[in-house]
């Protein structure tokens, strides 16, 4: 009986998890957000993602690990590179269950200070039937094998993400496209605005030097001056403009894009309200943050809350402040994953900021999170 309600469980956190990644708006955030729902699925300490290089060199483009601190990654020094073990599932990607890495005859060692790793699956992760990386997890925290039910359950989550990670990648070469289009009207306003009215102030002063009439010159001259006058405030304003939808890239349409994917999943829809100069305070260095945090508090507040209201509020002063309340039955003594509380605390102290959250039983739960403007 217990074995069926932990699958039960392992089935709920997949589908949490595949409704979660699809609120996400980045590339890497998905990329990270499968490494830790991928541990999590099957208990494994340690878990990672190596991306394919599609070119020359090293086999793996990017790595991506769970489990391992800041402190003893630097201490283990490069990443993987697609040898030995990893390399022979990047030539035969099917999956691959192990008792013991060492043991296995493509084993190539592992580097000093690396955390010993015994118990090994591995599973590729493909889009549209091309390979785009492996999936990699060792350590049961219980100590046993990886089961023949864990590969099942990682072998759909591995499909799932494949999916996911399409969508990102299609969300990003969208907003290239988007600043190549922007580079293109830019260049084209430049050209036939500004370049033009360059020459032609040129050449009018190139006139002016020829003519008798030294009053007749020097009102040539300054209406050339006033001409480059316009046209300097012309070149501001370009910039300015380019400024604008770079910095906003845009994170005020972006939070609405993440409110309403949200929506699409939830019993109720959530409302939003932003206050203050947001695509000007926020920067791009703390937009993936912000979002990362928004899309958590959502996903928690569609699992567990059975709200009728969700308010999300962004106000953006001397601190960036996201608010996320719901009417809600509180947060339950048990089913909220801890290590997404823990992320969002971790995004706010790396910034000198705070998360605090607020729950009563049928009085529904806050989450404020709160950090310096950059």
């Amino acid at each position: 009986m217990q074995g069926a309600i932990d699958q039960r469980e392992r089935l709920e956190l997949l589908l949490d998890a595949v409704v979660t990644m699809a609120t996400d708006i980045t590339l890497d955030g998905v990329l990270s957000r499968i490494v830790e729902v991928a541990s999590r699925l099957v208990d494994a300490r340690y878990a990672a993602l190596g991306v394919l290089n599609p070119g020359e060199g090293d086999r793996l483009q990017t790595f991506i690990y769970h489990g391992i601190g800041p402190e003893s990654a630097a201490e283990i020094g490069e990443l993987p590179r697609g040898h030995g073990l990893l390399g022979l599932i990047i030539d035969q990607p099917q999956p691959l269950r192990l008792h013991d890495i060492a043991q296995h005859p493509a084993s190539y060692g592992f580097p000093p200070h690396h955390p010993p790793m015994h118990s090994f699956l591995g599973v590729p992760v493909r889009i549209r039937g091309q390979v785009f990386g492996n999936l990699y997890l060792t350590e049961k925290n219980d100590g046993s094998d990886f089961t023949t039910e864990d590969e099942e359950i990682v072998v759909a989550f591995a499909a799932a993400a494949g999916v996911m990670i399409e969508n990102a990648r299609a969300r990003d070469d969208q907003q290239r496209l988007a600043l190549l289009e922007d580079r293109d009207r830019i260049g084209r306003d430049l050209h036939d605005l500004i370049i033009q009215r360059l020459f032609a102030v040129g050449l009018s002063i190139q006139s002016s030097a020829r003519l008798p009439d030294r009053d007749e010159a020097a009102d040539r001259l300054d209406r050339a001056v006033s001409d480059i006058d316009a046209t300097i405030k012309d070149i501001r304003r370009t910039i300015f403009a380019l400024g604008s939808r770079a910095a906003s890239s845009d994170i005020q349409a972006e939070v609405t894009r993440v409110v309403e994917r949200a929506a699409a999943t939830m019993k109720v829809r959530p409302s939003l309200s932003l206050e203050g100069p947001v695509r000007t305070l926020v920067s791009p260095e703390l937009a993936p943050d912000l979002l990362a945090v928004l899309s958590e508090a959502l996903a928690n507040a569609g699992r567990h809350a059975r709200a009728t209201s969700v308010q999300v509020r962004l106000r953006a002063g001397e601190e960036i402040v996201l608010t996320v309340s719901d009417d809600g039955r509180g947060i339950p003594q048990a089913g909220v994953h801890e290590s997404g509380l823990a992320n969002m605390k971790w995004r706010a102290e790396q910034r000198g900021g705070t998360l605090t959250i607020e729950s009563s039983p049928d009085a529904g739960t806050t989450v404020r999170w709160a950090v310096p403007r950059a």
